[in-house]
């Protein structure tokens, strides 16, 4: 019988996909590929042999980013 995963908080949402990202972004699948290997972008955790994303994770790599701060 398949066991279905509850969220513990109201906040929670499935984890992104590489691709997910990238469409998010609005950058090629390669550019996420790219960071990853160069230690740049979000944080990835790697499920199995997948790469996830937390989106709350994403969003403070984007508000660590911002074109404001890079002056």
């Amino acid at each position: 019988m398949p066991t279905t995963f509850r969220a513990t908080t109201p906040d929670r949402r499935p984890l992104a996909t590489a691709e997910e990202l990238a469409a998010y972004l609005g950058v090629p699948l390669g550019t996420v590929y790219a960071w990853r290997h160069r230690g740049q972008g979000p944080v990835a955790i790697k499920v199995g042999r997948h790469l996830r994303y937390r989106w709350a994770e994403v969003e403070a790599w984007l508000d660590g980013h911002s074109a404001d701060q890079a002056a």
